[in-house]
């Protein structure tokens, strides 16, 4: 009887023993299964946060200073054809100096509505960057104002008012030199010609 009973013991004591293995087994096994799981939901998460976002072009702080009421600016680019570049060249005398032209648009937003306030390019010559701003009269720019640091107020204001169609005779001012006078006024020319060709209203005469 007491072998019987001991017999008993042991085979009950195998197949807890049996169990409890199998139960550490499986525990195991789920383990790194979830592990995974879990690193996977962790680098889901968190890829967004390694993309930085796409860039949007700005305008330079020159640009911005012209509209300090605007609330936005937008840069366009857009190509100058080439039966349009022979052109300006033929009406300004001078070598159109890129066949992608740069403007910046001002935007203000008021009432849920975003409005144009006025458009500017910045122009190289005589080695100095001019903001040339441009307003818009019947369809067409005009320039509304030139600004540029180095330059005198005088030089630069008898540009003021002028469009496509009109003469530039501006003159030395200011202590402005004839060849600086010069490249200055071909530049500014060459860039309403150009804004007139892309974006202006289609001339009656």
């Amino acid at each position: 009887m007491k072998k019987i009973t001991i017999f008993m013991i042991l085979a009950l004591s195998l197949v807890i023993g049996l169990a409890a293995a199998c139960t550490s087994t499986t525990s195991n096994t789920q383990a790194p299964s979830n592990t995974t799981a879990a690193n996977k939901a962790v680098a889901n998460t968190t890829a967004p946060a390694n993309v930085a976002p796409k860039a949007e072009e700005d305008a330079p702080a020159s640009v911005k200073a012209a509209f300090p009421e605007a609330q936005s600016f937008t840069k366009q680019h857009k190509d100058i054809p080439k039966t349009e570049i022979a052109e300006i060249e033929k009406e300004s005398g001078a070598k159109v100096p890129d066949t992608d032209h740069h403007s910046y648009l001002a935007f203000l937003t008021t009432g849920g509505a975003r409005k144009q306030i006025g458009a500017a390019t910045v122009v190289n010559a005589g080695g100095k960057d001019l903001v040339v701003v441009y307003e818009n009269k019947d369809g067409k720019p005009y320039i509304k104002e030139i600004r540029a640091d180095g330059i005198s107020a005088d030089f630069l204001k008898q540009f003021v008012g002028k469009g496509h169609d009109d003469k530039f005779q501006i003159k030395a001012a200011g202590g402005v030199d004839d060849a600086t006078a010069k490249a200055i006024t071909k530049a500014v020319q060459i860039d309403i010609l150009t804004m007139q060709m892309l974006y202006g209203a289609e001339d009656k005469h």
